[in-house]
């Protein structure tokens, strides 16, 4: 399937979407985000960015035109993978990881967070 995907985002004219749903799963953790591509050249996006290796989890991948509602933080303007890589980064689930996640997102990802 990521074949499938690789090769239409290299035809012109079909656009893929440019965001992926991320989520993740083991015995006491579930989360969930969505990855909004923002300067990350597409084939590095959707074979690096979207497909973590999370060992002893169940990873599941969707691929969107953009990350649905319902995220309780955004990491605007997120830098991963060097400082020219910038992507939004959408949590959904567990409200109270905001604590953690928003000082991450500022400190570790130089990006800004917001409370949709």
């Amino acid at each position: 399937m990521r074949v499938y995907l690789l090769l239409f985002s290299l035809l012109p004219g079909l656009a893929l979407g440019e965001a992926c749903v991320v989520h993740s799963q083991a015995e006491r953790l579930d989360v969930k985000l969505c990855q909004e591509n923002r300067s990350i050249p597409a084939s590095l996006f959707l074979d690096g960015f979207c497909q973590p290796q999370l060992q002893g989890q169940t990873v599941e991948v969707e691929f969107l035109e953009q990350c649905p509602p319902g995220a309780y933080g955004i990491c605007r303007n997120a830098q991963g993978g060097g400082e020219l890589y910038r992507q939004d980064i959408h949590y959904y689930g567990v409200a109270s990881d905001a604590l953690f996640l928003a000082p991450a997102c500022a400190s570790q990802y130089r990006g800004q967070w917001v409370t949709p």
